[in-house]
């Protein structure tokens, strides 16, 4: 299979520095602000966002510098693969967290639930339409009965 070559659509500006103290997904970090800064070749693909609440960011774990197919989360005290986790550490070190859309400012989208560091690349955004990514009956695996 070819390569995929990725090139980031913004950057991350977030008040944290590197990625120890970071909340551990965005429902934890909703106390934090921050902003995602796109690129002005990417500007006009914000046209309607703003009439979003909520919007998902697909980002790239740039600080990660090791990937494990097995790891401990911090919910539980035994190896998971890493694909049953939200683990930094993947094989491509992408990341995918659901915001809070405060406001948009020409290119500065203003978003809270930050769970990134500073200089996060953006690779997507994508409005959260809870219809969309909500399913019945679904189950949470080793998750059960831990959140």
């Amino acid at each position: 299979m070819n390569e995929i070559n990725l090139k980031p659509i913004g950057i991350v500006h977030s008040p944290f520095r590197e990625p120890s103290g970071v909340p551990k997904d965005s429902t934890d970090g909703m106390d934090y602000t921050g902003t995602v800064e796109i690129f002005p070749e990417y500007k006009d693909g914000l046209k309607d966002l703003e009439g979003f609440s909520h919007i998902i960011l697909i980002f790239y774990f740039h600080k990660s510098e090791y990937s494990h197919l097995t790891v401990k989360p911090f919910l539980d005290s035994y190896l998971r693969g890493v694909f049953a986790t939200r683990s930094p550490h993947r094989p491509n070190f992408l990341g995918l967290s659901v915001v809070k859309l405060i406001r948009i400012d020409n290119n500065i989208l203003h978003i809270r639930g930050i769970d990134m560091i500073e200089g996060t690349p953006v690779l997507d955004i994508k409005p959260y339409i809870p219809e969309f990514e909500s399913n019945e009956g679904i189950k949470i695996g080793w998750l059960e009965g831990k959140i």
